[in-house]
């Protein structure tokens, strides 16, 4: 296993590219299978789920669309508890079928906001596709539609997640060594 130094702490890989494009793959066929002749809006959540939402859309091929929003609950290595918007959503969604792309979901504060202001812009469905869900961590009932790898209560960088806004770049996803 290979480890990275982003600051003041190190990273050991935990999820290798490769699996990481198959399971990207293996979501990807599920959504063509379930989207099959509509046109769904990707909304995906900035910063953390742009490398995932490029990589999910280049493997559709249904018609789609993708559009971003930005929140923010981290600081360093910790969720505040706390969601702000700060980009909000500007496409009419009234009757659109819209899928939440999201990096990693862990206790559903933020998904549990998004879908509470998506439902207000009266969307015929809205579903969620995060690249990572830490179960044991949810503290809101979600339904999660597609979910590429369940994973323990890990901070974890890479792949468009990072260490305070560091580590974004990495193409593996690395777990934080035992401190």
């Amino acid at each position: 296993m290979s480890t990275v130094k982003i600051k003041d702490k190190v990273f050991e890989t935990s999820i290798p590219r490769e699996e990481i494009r198959r399971r990207v793959k293996a979501v990807a066929d599920e959504i063509n299978r379930d989207m099959a002749g509509k046109n769904p809006l990707l909304l995906a959540v900035l910063n953390g789920a742009f490398v995932f939402a490029a990589d999910l859309m280049r493997e559709l091929t249904i018609p789609c669309e993708i559009s971003f929003v930005k929140l923010a609950s981290y600081q360093g290595t910790t969720s505040t508890g706390k969601v702000k918007e700060v980009i909000g959503i500007n496409e009419n969604l009234a009757g659109r079928t819209v899928i939440i792309v999201e990096d990693i979901v862990e206790s559903g504060a933020t998904m549990k906001q998004m879908i509470e202001s998506l439902g207000t812009r009266n969307p015929a469905s809205v579903h969620i596709c995060t690249l990572l869900l830490k179960p044991d961590r949810l503290k809101v009932d979600l339904d999660i539609d597609y979910a590429a790898f369940r994973i323990p209560n890990d901070f974890i960088v890479g792949y468009g997640l990072d260490y305070d806004q560091q580590g974004r770049q990495l193409p593996d996803i690395y777990t934080l060594k035992g401190e």
